[in-house]
Order: C-alpha cells, then sequence, then structure tokens
C-alpha cells in the first residue's frame, strides 16, 4: 500500500482488477492478462499496433519506449526491429520493470530497460530516432517539462508517438473522467488535460505537430473496437450500408465528441 491508507500502489490497483471476474474484458483489453508474453504477441498483432505501424519510419534505428509499464509496446518495437531501451519507474513485476525483464528473457530479445522517470531523462541529446508513448502525457507532473526531456533526446527529425492520450474540453471535466475510471479510487494516478494544453507542450518543445488523431481518427484510440465497428454500428442507427460511411464522417464525428477523457494520440517531429 501507498503512505495513503486508501490507496493501492499501481501493481496492487491492477492485481485487484486481475482478480474480479466481472472485469475480465477490460483486463485483457489492457493487456493485463497472462501469460505476459502471449498478452505481449497479441498486442504486437493488434489492430492498434497496426495503426501505429503505418505512422512509423521505414529505418529502424534506435527507440525509447517511454512509461512502458509491463513491456507491451516494447516488444512490438523490438520484433518490428527496432533497438529498444524501455523506460519505466515501476519496479513491479506485474505492471513494471521486473515484468519487461521477464517478457524480454521469455521472448529472447535484446532491451535495455531503465527504471526511472521520464521527466528527467538519463541519455544524451539526440540518443533516439523514436520516441514511443503509450498513455504516459496525461500522467505527467509537468506536461511541458516532459514534452521538453522527449526532444531532447531524439535526434534532430526524429519522430514522437503519443498515443491514447485522455483530453477534457473544459477543466471542470476533469473529475467527471476521474469519476468515471475504474481505477482511479485505488490508485489515485489518472489525470486529462486541454486538447490544446497537449498541442502547446509538444509544439512549444521544439516538435512539429503532423497528426493530431481524434478518437475516431483512428484504430490506434479506438482499440479494442476499430473504425469498421464504429462504421458498422452508425451504419445501423441509419439504416444505412456500412461502406456508406466515409472516414471524413468519423474525422467529424470524432472532432465533435465531448466525452470527458476521451482518447486522442499525436505525432511530431523534432525540428529544433
Amino acid at each position: 500500500m501507498t503512505s495513503d491508507s486508501n490507496k493501492y500502489t499501481w501493481e496492487e490497483a491492477v492485481q485487484w482488477l486481475k482478480d474480479q471476474p466481472d472485469q475480465q474484458e477490460l483486463v485483457r483489453a489492457a493487456f493485463y492478462d497472462d501469460p505476459l508474453l502471449e498478452a505481449a504477441k497479441r498486442y504486437a498483432d493488434s489492430s492498434e499496433w497496426n495503426a501505429i505501424r503505418e505512422l512509423l519510419p521505414d529505418s529502424r534505428g534506435k527507440a525509447l519506449d517511454v512509461g512502458a509499464g509491463r513491456g507491451i509496446a516494447t516488444y512490438a518495437l523490438a520484433m518490428d526491429g527496432w533497438q529498444v531501451t524501455a523506460l519505466e519507474p515501476d519496479s513491479s513485476a506485474l505492471v513494471g520493470t521486473g515484468a519487461i525483464h521477464s517478457l524480454s528473457e521469455q521472448a529472447g530479445l535484446n532491451i535495455d530497460v531503465v527504471e526511472t522517470w521520464g521527466e528527467s531523462l538519463p541519455f544524451e541529446n539526440g540518443s533516439f530516432d523514436f520516441v514511443h508513448c503509450r498513455q504516459v502525457l496525461h500522467h505527467a507532473n509537468d506536461l511541458s517539462g516532459l514534452c521538453s526531456e522527449l526532444a531532447r533526446v531524439l535526434k534532430i527529425g526524429g519522430m514522437l508517438i503519443a498515443t491514447r492520450e485522455h483530453v477534457i474540453s473544459r477543466a471542470e471535466d476533469l473529475d467527471l473522467f476521474l469519476e468515471g475510471h475504474p481505477l482511479q479510487a485505488l490508485y489515485g494516478g489518472e489525470h486529462a488535460y486541454l486538447l490544446s494544453e497537449y498541442k502547446n507542450a509538444i509544439q512549444s518543445s521544439g516538435f512539429r505537430l503532423s497528426k493530431v488523431l481524434n478518437p475516431f481518427e483512428s484504430d490506434i484510440n479506438l482499440y479494442p473496437q476499430t473504425q469498421k465497428d464504429i462504421k458498422s454500428s452508425i451504419a445501423k442507427r441509419l439504416h444505412v450500408p456500412a461502406y456508406m460511411i466515409p472516414e471524413l464522417f468519423l474525422s467529424l464525428y470524432g472532432g465533435m465528441c465531448n466525452t470527458p477523457g476521451r482518447l486522442y494520440s499525436f505525432v511530431a517531429r523534432r525540428t529544433e
């Protein structure tokens, strides 16, 4: 437990979730299920990762996976040919560096694992060709400081992809999002920012934003659903064939969405 007797550690919160019979669908969707190697393989084959893969540079080099958790994206990057460093502050065997070490050994992958926070990265300037963050930026206490560190360790022209970040439309929407989060009451570590705050923090850190993907604009944000699933759902309500629902409609629909905590993803290049 943490110093607050009413709060769990992140590891304890995830273990609690795994122990709930009625939460197994969420456990699997979040890739907290075991065996870990099978969960990682499923992520590497998922619609989410396939959509990310389409955005990645053709040439493979050094990648930093920030907030790597139990290593599912680290595994996917390594399997795709990247030389990966996994950064994760939690040491646990369930959702931290212990899990990443275990996954690396089971998969026979050479992965560097560094146990620290993203706000102060222990790497030299321009150390990486690519930085990946999955559900990381919204946890930052200093969003601009974190983005500046991510830019610092990237080479000029290097790519940042930050995925599945929680967005709110108004500051007062934060409490609504937190009240509905399944683990917030246990460990208290969730957060969300305004879309403008994400964009300003990224752009002011020396990045040029090339894509800002709204909730329905990519399978990255929709997983475990897909754009195909959403089109089918909308088509059913409109009593039309799914092929008549264009992706432009999904883009416009996603841009109008104001659900507190909805997911956005960002793609950027370091320019300075």
